[in-house]
């Protein structure tokens, strides 16, 4: 209840800054913000460039303000319900206007799972703004004005996709070294091309499996091995022996990095890795564009594999139980999911 409530406050403040962010650029209030130091509304830039504009008496008076309305008006909660205050339809009852609230409990719960997600996303844009103001000067501001971006150098690289484009927050990028970000690039394309094969190889088994015996010395057939983590226990140690010596070969002897080509491209592979095939395409777009949805197909495939591996050592699912036929948890009923 605590993590609700502060959740509440959170979006409902960043609600007004987003607004706060938005209308200064079209309205401002007529006058003075301060006559004494003779500082006119229009006077203070919109963004992050007012808080230096913001004389010291005006912060101190802004911190009061929100101290009072925390201390005073908003401390004390409504039949236990987090973030009830009891100050009506958008909080018009703290101003002294009367507000009924809404009687239709289903009315109620939609414009309040509402409430939740507007503020979720509030607080996502309103920092989105601070990080996009801080960089390029405005809120609105052109990424090109971040001349000083380290990014640059790697902007026009494969991979760079709407709607994140070039995304770094790690910064592993900034300091602009190009080998580095090749052996980066090159083992993101082994991983999730790894990846690609695992999915689906969590998917496969469900449906198919291959008949004979995956180990006559052990008379373990195919059809004994379960789907899932549950299968490392059941191959032998040999199995896992071939395996180690297989992907060696393959990563050693096969598939050896080129430092004259492209990160991820072999000289041995062609079109879907198959030794010796036919590639690469001619059609430089096209391949452009193949070399993309690669990239963009490991990068689902990491995060969905990671996921199966969570939720099978969690619950013991595969197949068609990963999304369905979970027990229900505590909080699944709560407002806001």
């Amino acid at each position: 209840k605590r993590r609700r409530e502060v959740e509440l406050k959170h979006g409902r403040v960043c609600m007004f800054a987003t607004i706060g962010y938005m209308v200064p650029e079209y309205t401002r209030l007529p006058g003075y913000l301060s006559p004494s130091y003779g500082v006119q509304f229009t006077d203070v830039p919109n963004g992050l460039g007012a808080l230096s504009k913001v004389p010291a008496l005006g912060w101190c008076q802004l911190v009061a303000f929100a101290g009072l309305i925390e201390l005073n008006v908003y401390n004390e909660q409504i039949n236990g319900e987090p973030g009830n205050y009891g100050a009506g339809f958008l909080g018009i009852r703290s101003i002294g206007l009367m507000s009924p609230g809404f009687k239709d409990p289903e009315v109620r719960k939609k414009k309040l799972n509402a409430e939740l997600a507007n503020g979720r996303l509030a607080m996502m844009a309103t920092i989105g703004m601070f990080f996009q103001d801080g960089l390029t000067g405005s809120a609105w501001g052109d990424w090109a004005l971040y001349s000083d971006s380290p990014l640059r150098a790697f902007e026009n690289e494969l991979g760079v996709q709407a709607p994140v484009g070039f995304w770094d927050p790690a910064g592993f990028t900034k300091d602009g070294d190009v080998d580095t970000f090749k052996r980066r690039r090159e083992v993101e394309l082994k991983h999730g091309r790894v990846s690609m094969f695992a999915t689906m190889g969590y998917i496969v088994p469900e449906y198919f499996k291959f008949p004979g015996y995956l180990s006559p010395s052990a008379e373990l057939q195919f059809t004994d091995v379960p789907n899932g983590l549950s299968a490392i226990s059941k191959v032998p140690a040999l199995g896992w022996a071939q395996w180690f010596v297989f992907c060696g070969l393959v990563d050693f002897g096969l598939y050896r990095a080129d430092p004259s080509r492209d990160p991820g491209d072999y000289e041995n592979a062609g079109i879907l890795g198959v030794p010796n095939a036919s590639g690469p395409m001619q059609d430089a777009e096209g391949r452009k564009r193949k070399l993309n949805s690669e990239l963009a197909n490991g990068r689902l495939a990491m995060v969905a594999i990671m996921g199966m591996m969570f939720q099978d050592g969690t619950f013991g699912n595969t197949g068609p139980d990963m999304w369905g036929g979970l027990q229900p948890f505590a909080f699944e009923t709560e407002l806001g999911v």
